[in-house]
């Protein structure tokens, strides 16, 4: 992670206002303490937009993250290889801001991340805790949409339901990823042995 972000990610307080945030007050990346129940119990006071409105607001989360950290930049005119790397590296700063071990492959159609011990992890009794990963698929969706990937998300496996980790999918819409950036398949040796050190 570069020197610059490592920076921002430094928690500041402002002591009048009783306000957490990253970096100096220019950046005014403000954070908003959430309880995991917190999210939880949204949907009863949404409705039936519920999931739709938890995707927005994380969507406007990954797209304001972006906004403060690269202030005016023109991703249309940057290499797909620099892309990858900055939204490989908003996945590490995320980690440091404790969304739990988070892991992206890059395919030809598309782009798959895996979290392990997300917050949603801490509630795998409660269904509704599915308010959590809709958040995360927002998210995440808001960064490579910021990025000018053209994707469309959904969650394919959770921690909710049986599965060791919760796997986002973004399928490209637009076009074919340019081979330079594709990652190689790891094997199911690899991946269990990936696992088997978190």
């Amino acid at each position: 992670m570069s020197k610059i972000l490592k920076k921002e990610l430094q928690i500041m307080i402002e002591e009048k206002l009783g306000q957490l945030f990253f970096g100096e007050k220019k950046k005014d990346v403000r954070l908003l303490m959430l309880r995991p129940i917190d999210l939880i119990e949204f949907t009863e006071f949404a409705g039936t937009n519920a999931d739709d409105i938890l995707t927005w607001v994380g969507k406007t989360l990954g797209r304001s993250f972006m906004e403060k950290f690269f202030s005016n930049k023109d991703w249309g005119a940057e290499k797909i290889f620099t892309k990858k790397n900055v939204f490989l590296g908003v996945l590490e700063a995320m980690e440091l801001m404790g969304y739990g071990q988070l892991r992206a492959l890059f395919r030809k159609t598309q782009i798959l991340v895996g979290v392990n011990n997300s917050l949603a992890s801490q509630e795998k009794e409660n269904i509704m805790a599915k308010n959590i990963c809709l958040l995360y698929l927002g998210i995440f969706q808001g960064v490579l949409e910021t990025l000018n990937f053209d994707v469309d998300g959904q969650e394919v496996e959770c921690v909710l339901v049986g599965a060791d980790k919760c796997t986002y999918q973004f399928d490209i819409i637009s076009e074919e990823l340019d081979s330079s950036v594709v990652d190689p398949e790891p094997s199911e040796e690899v991946v269990s042995d990936f696992l088997s050190t978190l």
